[in-house]
C-alpha cells in the first residue's frame, strides 16, 4: 500500500540544550518542515529511563520539557503547521510498546550497543526501561505510521530495529491485516532514514576530540542555547586552539581537531563550506577568526536565547502549544491503535 509520507523525530528533555543539539538536529528540523509533513515530539518518557538522580525529578523534567519546546519554537519550527507535543500525553506510545514487546525478540535487543554503553559495567542495576527503550522508540515512530526518521549515527541501529519490528508484525498478522482491508498485508511501514546532508558534528570547546555534551563538567566546553551574547563571546574566546595559523586548505585541518571544530561551527552557522571559511581566514591568527566567529554565533544564537527566555517565562503558553499538538497527534495515534487492536484480536468498545 502507499503510505502517507510523514516525518517523526524526538528530542529528550534532559536539559541544557547546546550548540551541538541545534546544529546536529534542530536546524534540520526547521528545514524539513518546508518539504515534509512533520511530527516533532519531546520524548519525556525516554527521559526517565536513566533514573531520577540523572533526570532530576518531576519539577526538572517539566522544566526541561518546556525548554525543549521553547527551543523548537524559538528556532523556527511552526507548531501551527506541524505537530509539536510531548510523548507522555499520548497513551498509545505505551500501549503500542507493549504489543511490540511481544513482537520483538530478546536477541534483537541484546545486540543494541547503546544499552551496553549507557548501562556500563553495572548492567544488572540498569532499569528495564533503559533496556527496552528501543522498542518504545519503534512505537513512537510507528504509532504515526511515519515513513521517514532523521537519525544520527548513534540511532541508526534503533531505526533498523523499528524496521524489523514493523516487518515482523506485518508477517505475523498478515492474514488479519488483509482481513481488515489491507490487500497487500502491510499495515506498518518500514521507516527510512532521512538523509539531510552531512550532519554537523560539534565538538567540545575544551577538547576537539570529544563531542559537545551537557554532561561535561565545564560549562565552557559548550555553548548553551540559553547563553546570552556576552557569555557566547567569552566561551569562544576561551576555546582551545593551537599556536599555528589557520590553514588555507581543508586538508590542513585533519591533524588539528580544535581548529577543525571551530571552522566547522562557523561554516554551519554561516551556511557555507569549511573551504570557503578557510579561503577567507586561512593564514590568519585565531584571535581575528574568533572575533568573526563570535559575530556569527551571536547573530544566530542570541535571538534564539532571547525568544526561549520569553517562552519559558510563560509556561501556560508553552503548555497550550503542547496540548494543541497532543490533540492533533492523538487523532493519528488513536486511529493507529484502533486498527492495531482489531488486527491483533483485542476486543474494544466501538
Amino acid at each position: 500500500m502507499a503510505f502517507v509520507e510523514r516525518v517523526f523525530s524526538g528530542v529528550q528533555p534532559t536539559g541544557n540544550l547546546h550548540l551541538g543539539n541545534y546544529l546536529g538536529a534542530i536546524v534540520n528540523f526547521v528545514k524539513m518542515q518546508e518539504t515534509h509533513n512533520c511530527i516533532y515530539c519531546v520524548v519525556d518518557m525516554h527521559a526517565i529511563t536513566m533514573g531520577i538522580d540523572v533526570w532530576g525529578g518531576p519539577a526538572e523534567l517539566a522544566r526541561n520539557t518546556r525548554e525543549v519546546t521553547a527551543a523548537f519554537i524559538a528556532s523556527g519550527i511552526d507548531p501551527n503547521k506541524h505537530i509539536v507535543f510531548n510523548q507522555s500525553q499520548i497513551a498509545g506510545h505505551a500501549e503500542l510498546t507493549w504489543i511490540f514487546n511481544c513482537v520483538a525478540r530478546i536477541g534483537w535487543l541484546n545486540r543494541m550497543t547503546q544499552f551496553k554503553e549507557k548501562a556500563g559495567k553495572d548492567r544488572e542495576n540498569a532499569s528495564v526501561g533503559l533496556y527496552d527503550y528501543p522498542v518504545l522508540m519503534a512505537a513512537d515512530i510507528l504509532l504515526y505510521r511515519a515513513t521517514h526518521v532523521p537519525v544520527g549515527e548513534d540511532q541508526k541501529q534503533h531505526l533498523e530495529l523499528s524496521r524489523d519490528i514493523a516487518q515482523k508484525f506485518n508477517n505475523d498478522f498478515s492474514d488479519s491485516i488483509r482481513g481488515h482491508g489491507f490487500a497487500d498485508g502491510l499495515f506498518f511501514p518500514q521507516p527510512e532514514p532521512l538523509i539531510t546532508g552531512p550532519a554537523t558534528r560539534v565538538m567540545s570547546l575544551r577538547d576537539g576530540t570529544k563531542k559537545m555534551s551537557k554532561s561535561d563538567a565545564s560549562d565552557n566546553s559548550r555553548i548553551n542555547l540559553t547563553d546570552d551574547a556576552d557569555t557566547i563571546a567569552q566561551k569562544i574566546r576561551k576555546a582551545k586552539t593551537d599556536p599555528e595559523p589557520l590553514p588555507s586548505e581543508e586538508k590542513g585541518l585533519e591533524p588539528r581537531p580544535e581548529a577543525d571544530n571551530l571552522v566547522g561551527i562557523y561554516a554551519a552557522l554561516a551556511g557555507i563550506s569549511k573551504q570557503e571559511v578557510l579561503t577567507q581566514f586561512g593564514g590568519g591568527q585565531f584571535s581575528s577568526f574568533k572575533n568573526a566567529l563570535v559575530e556569527v554565533c551571536v547573530a544566530k544564537l542570541a535571538p534564539i536565547a532571547s525568544e526561549m527566555k520569553r517562552l519559558v517565562a510563560d509556561p501556560g503558553h508553552v503548555d497550550a502549544i503542547l496540548a494543541d499538538g497532543a490533540s492533533r497527534a492523538r487523532d493519528l495515534a488513536d486511529e493507529t491503535m484502533r486498527m492495531t487492536k482489531d488486527i491483533v484480536g483485542f476486543i474494544r468498545s466501538h
